[in-house]
C-alpha cells in the first residue's frame, strides 16, 4: 500500500499543491529523513487541490465509468485524469451519471481518509517523511471533495496534529545539534517531550528523548574525562530525570564511578611519588587537594593519602610504632630504635605532687610537631664496646682510673679504683646485656657522635622533654602505671621485697614490691610501655642532653633540648636500681657535672626522623 500513497505523491507533485511545504524548507531537512514544516504549517484551512478533470465524450460514458470504477479498485485515486475521483468528478456532470458518480465519490472519499489515515500512521510511528507529505495530499483531496464533513474534519484535525508533532521533533532536532539539550528548562528535551505528550509513545520522541539522555550522558563523561566530577554528577542527575527505570544512567553511573576511582587513584600515586622530594609535602597536599574536591566523604584513597602526608611531615619515611635499626660502616647494625608519635603533654610536676621540688615547675606546655625515634633500651656494655674498640676512644673512668661503685659491706657507693664501663655496678666485669654504667656525659656524646658518623643519621641524647613524653607515654600520673605499689614485673626498681647478695634491703622502697634484681638487670627484662620502650622508671638514671636549670622558665616548648654553650652540670632523668620511690615519678629530675660517672647512671639514645 506504501508505494501507491509514494506513487501519488510522485505524480500529484504535492510539494506544489499542499502549498507550505515547500522546496526551501525541504531544503532545510535533516540528514536522517526527518519533515522539515516552517512554523506556519498549521494547513487544514489552506490545503488545495485542483483535480485533472477528463474529457469524456458521448459515447464514452459507460467506458469512463469502468475505468473509474477499476482506478477506484486500483487505489489509483486522484493523481491524474483517469484517476477514479477525476474521473467520477467528470460522470457527475454529464446527464444520467449523476447517481452513479456520488457513489462513486463517496467510495473514493472514504479510500482517501482510510489511506490518508495509514499515512499518517506511517508517519507518526514510522518516522517517514513521505508517510506526512501523502497524508498532506489525501487531507487536500479529502477537503476539495467535503470539507464539511465530519470524518474528512477528523482527519483533517489529525493532519494538523500530525503537522505539530513534526514541528515539535524537528525544531527539538536543531536544538539539539546547536547544543541546546534543555537541561535548564527549553531545549531539545522540552520539544521531545512536548511531541509525546502530544501523541504518547510516538516513536520519534521517545528516540529524540533517548538522544538527549545519551548526549548529556556523553557530556558527564566528557567532564568525568577533565576531572570535573561534579559537572559530571550533574549532567548524570539531568540526564536520570528524562527516562526513570532505564538502565543507562546507573550503567553511566557506574562507567563515571570507574574514571573516578582510576582518577584518584592516579592523584594519590602522584602524591606519594612526590612525597620523598623537594617541597614534595606542598606538591603531596595539592594533589589530595585535587582529590577532595572529586571524591565521596571518607573515600579510603583519600585517607590513605593524607595519612601517607601527616606520616613523611611527622615521621619522613616511618611511621608510629616502627622498629628499626640502622646499618653502620661495616655490616654492624645500631641500636633498636622506636619511633615515638608525635603529639603534646603537660611537662612537670602534678598540682598537689608533695615529692615535687621547685625544678620541677611550673608545668608547662610541650609540643612535639615531629616524631621521634628512641632507644628501645638502655645502650649496653656490648654496644659500649663496640665504639671503644672501632674508635680506641678512652672514657673517663678510664682515664682518671676509677669511678664510683656499690659496696655490698657498707650498702653505699665508694669511689673504687679500675671501674670503668667495663664493670658491672659493684665493680665486677659486666656483661654485655648490662646497661652501660660508669660513663660520663661526655662518653655518652662521644658515642652518638660517633652513632651518627656510622649510620649517616642524627642520634643524639634525648631532651629531658623527650624523656618525660616517652616516660609518660599518653598518661598524666606521678608513675607510669599511676598511683601506689607498681604490678608485679614494672621494672628494675626499689621495692621492699628486694634483697642484696648479703640480705640487704632498702630503707625508703616500695611496699610489697620486688623485681628480682639488686643492680641493674639485662636491658629490656621487664614489659616495654605501651610505646615499646624499656625501663624508663628503673633499671639505670639516664644523662639528657639539657643543661641543668634550676626551673622550667622560659623552657622551650617544642621539646627540644634547653642548652647552654659550655655549660657543666647536665640533667639526668628517670630512676634506677637504687632509686627511692620519689626519684621513680615522671617529672623527677636531677643535675649531675658532665665529668660524673657512677653505678647508676646510664643513658640511651634518640634519633631524628
Amino acid at each position: 500500500m506504501r508505494g501507491t500513497i509514494v506513487a501519488g505523491l510522485m505524480v500529484l507533485g504535492v510539494l506544489a499543491s499542499c502549498g507550505r511545504m515547500d522546496a526551501d524548507s525541504a531544503a532545510d531537512a535533516p540528514g536522517d529523513g526527518s519533515v522539515t514544516i516552517s512554523g506556519d504549517d498549521v494547513i487544514v484551512a489552506e490545503l488545495n487541490w485542483t483535480p485533472p478533470l477528463p474529457r469524456i465524450e458521448p459515447d464514452a460514458v459507460d467506458d469512463a465509468r469502468a475505468r473509474a470504477d477499476a482506478a477506484l479498485r486500483d487505489d489509483d485515486l486522484y493523481a491524474t485524469a483517469e484517476s477514479a475521483i477525476p474521473l467520477y468528478l467528470a460522470l457527475s456532470a454529464v446527464e444520467g451519471q449523476e447517481r452513479a458518480a456520488a457513489t462513486g465519490l463517496r467510495q473514493a472519499r472514504a479510500r482517501v481518509l482510510v489511506l490518508g489515515r495509514m499515512a499518517l500512521d506511517e508517519a507518526d510511528t514510522g518516522d517517514s517523511i513521505a508517510g506526512l507529505r501523502a497524508a498532506h495530499a489525501f487531507a487536500a483531496v479529502a477537503r476539495y471533495l467535503a470539507a464539511d464533513d465530519a470524518d474528512v474534519i477528523a482527519y483533517l484535525e489529525r493532519v494538523d496534529a500530525s503537522d505539530r508533532l513534526w514541528e515539535l521533533n524537528r525544531n527539538a532536532e536543531r536544538a539539539m545539534q546547536a547544543g541546546d539539550l534543555g537541561e535548564a528548562g527549553g531545549g531539545a528535551l522540552a520539544g521531545f517531550r512536548a511531541a509525546a505528550a502530544l501523541r504518547p509513545g510516538q516513536p520519534r520522541a521517545l528516540q529524540g528523548m533517548a538522544a538527549v539522555e545519551s548526549a548529556m550522558i556523553r557530556r558527564a563523561e566528557d567532564a568525568a574525562a577533565e576531572g570535573d566530577f561534579p559537572l559530571a554528577t550533574q549532567w548524570l542527575a539531568h540526564a536520570a530525570e528524562i527516562r526513570p527505570g532505564f538502565a543507562t544512567v546507573p550503567d553511566a553511573e557506574r562507567r563515571i564511578e570507574r574514571m573516578r576511582a582510576t582518577r584518584i587513584r592516579q592523584l594519590r600515586d602522584a602524591g606519594v611519588a612526590a612525597l620523598p622530594k623537594i617541597n614534595g609535602v606542598v606538591q603531596a597536599r595539592e594533589r589530595l587537594a585535587e582529590i577532595l574536591t572529586i571524591a565521596r566523604p571518607g573515600d579510603p584513597v583519600a585517607l590513605d593519602l593524607r595519612e601517607r602526608i601527616d606520616r613523611a611531615v611527622h615521621y619522613g619515611d616511618f611511621r608510629p610504632g616502627q622498629v628499626f635499626t640502622d646499618a653502620l660502616e661495616g655490616g654492624a647494625r645500631g641500636p633498636q630504635m622506636v619511633v615515638l608519635p608525635h603529639g603534646g603533654f603537660m611537662m612537670g610536676a602534678l598540682p598537689g605532687d608533695d615529692d615535687a621540688d621547685d625544678n620541677e615547675k611550673p608545668r608547662h606546655p610541650v609540643r612535639f610537631e615531629r616524631g621521634f625515634a628512641m632507644g628501645v633500651r638502655e645502650v649496653t656494655v656490648g654496644e659500649f664496646r663496640r665504639f671503644v674498640d672501632a674508635t680506641g676512644y678512652q672514657s673517663r673512668a678510664v682515664r682518671r682510673g676509677f669511678s664510683m661503685a656499690y659496696d655490698e659491706r657498707t650498702g653505699n657507693f665508694l669511689r673504687r679504683s679500675n671501674v670503668d664501663w667495663r664493670s658491672d655496678y659493684a665493680g665486677r666485669p659486666a656483661g654485655d646485656t648490662l646497661p652501660v654504667l660508669h660513663v660520663s656525659a661526655k662518653d655518652a656524646q662521644a658515642y652518638v657522635d660517633w652513632l651518627s658518623a656510622q649510620s649517616g643519621r642524627r642520634y643524639r641524647l634525648p631532651s629531658e622533654a623527650e624523656f618525660e613524653y616517652a616516660f609518660r607515654n599518653g598518661s598524666s600520673e606521678r608513675y607510669p602505671w599511676g598511683e601506689g605499689t607498681p604490678p608485679e614485673g614494672s621494672g628494675n626498681m626499689t621495692g621492699a621485697l628486694d634483697r642484696s647478695p648479703s640480705g640487704r634491703t632498702w630503707g625508703n622502697a616500695f611496699p610489697g614490691y620486688g623485681d628480682g634484681y639488686w643492680g641493674p638487670a639485662p636491658v629490656g627484662s621487664f614489659q616495654p610501655n605501651t610505646w615499646g620502650v624499656h625501663d624508663l622508671a628503673g633499671n639505670v638514671s639516664e644523662w639528657m642532653a639539657d643543661c641543668w636549670h634550676a626551673t622550667y622558665r622560659r623552657a622551650p616548648g617544642d621539646g627540644s633540648a634547653w642548652v647552654n654553650p659550655g655549660c657543666r652540670d647536665q640533667v639526668i632523668r628517670g630512676g634506677s636500681w637504687a632509686s627511692s620511690p620519689a626519684q621513680t615519678r615522671a617529672s623527677w629530675r636531677a643535675l649531675a657535672q658532665v665529668d660524673t660517672t657512677n653505678a647508676r647512671i646510664g643513658f640511651r639514645v634518640v634519633r631524628d626522623l
